[in-house]
């Protein structure tokens, strides 16, 4: 993962949590780069997979924001490199 894309998405996750506190209906993790990719199975853009893609729409708040939570742990494991461990 490219520090760029790293970075996009850090700050997209970053505006996620500051308005989760704000907001029952957690927003969208995607930031327009959606590519999977087939090392991780996950998408390069919001470190979603298909199915938690194709079912954001139909999920509850609490279940966006589980699924945010795995998103924020994927990044850190992406980003330190444990996530293949």
């Amino acid at each position: 993962m490219s520090r760029d894309l790293a970075s996009k998405i850090y700050r997209k996750m970053a505006f996620i949590t500051d308005s989760a506190h704000s907001n029952s209906n957690p927003p969208s993790p995607c930031v327009g780069i959606c590519t999977i990719n087939p090392q991780t199975q996950l998408c390069d853009g919001c470190l979603r997979t298909l199915d938690e893609i194709a079912a954001w729409w139909d999920y509850n708040p609490a279940q966006k924001q589980v699924v945010l939570d795995d998103v924020a742990n994927r990044l850190a494991h992406l980003m330190d490199g444990t996530y293949f461990d």
